[in-house]
């Protein structure tokens, strides 16, 4: 087999990796320039020169993609996807058990990235909050389709951005050193509640 017939030489490796870098590069300024909403990967795709399909075969999706520009762990993507992966009746304890599943892993995670003070980056920072209204709250506002979807999803916020900053910021106990399924257990209710449970405004 003459180099030019295998498929593992350094060249093509280095091309492959190259278009990777510069779909990111483009990806970065994109999505700073048109928000995360405003930009899509056919976009991307057309500006770095590749193909959409290899965008997808890098990344997976335009989560995916997003996750790898702001230096999100990669796990965040398909455990957002696993929240709606279900009915409405459970979905509290699903939110809360993906919240605890992946900040207990990576303090990289979306969540502890927004509760951090003086963020270094004003504009990933916005960036960021776009993308957690879109693929999360937004999509929790569309399941309920009810008048006060928006304000109920937003309930939710207030509730695991709480419980984020109580067990990995400040580090109040016992929330600090209870186990997830305990927290789970505690929460998960509270978190339907606001989703789908009675609310008589005063």
């Amino acid at each position: 087999m003459t180099e030019h017939d295998n498929p593992r030489r350094p060249g093509r490796w280095r091309s492959g990796a190259e278009s990777k870098q510069r779909v990111l590069q483009v990806a970065r300024e994109l999505f700073d320039q048109n928000g995360y909403s405003g930009t899509t990967v056919r976009t991307i795709a057309a500006a770095a020169g590749v193909d959409p399909a290899m965008v997808f075969y890098f990344f997976g999706t335009k989560q995916g993609l997003f996750s790898a520009v702001i230096d999100m762990s990669g796990s965040v993507p398909p455990a957002i996807e696993s929240i709606f992966d279900g009915g409405l009746d459970i979905i509290g304890e699903r939110i809360v058990r993906t919240l605890l599943e992946n900040l207990d892993k990576s303090d990289r995670t979306p969540l502890v990235m927004l509760t951090r003070s003086a963020p270094t980056d004003p504009r990933s920072e916005a960036l960021l909050r776009e993308f957690i209204d879109r693929e999360i709250t937004g999509r929790l506002a569309a399941l309920l389709d009810t008048p006060d979807a928006a304000l109920r999803a937003s309930m939710v916020d207030v509730q695991i951005l709480g419980l984020a900053v109580a067990r990995y910021i400040v580090r109040i106990e016992p929330i600090a050193s209870s186990s997830i399924d305990d927290l789970v257990a505690m929460f998960g209710p509270l978190v339907q509640h606001c989703l789908t449970g009675q609310i008589t405004p005063s």
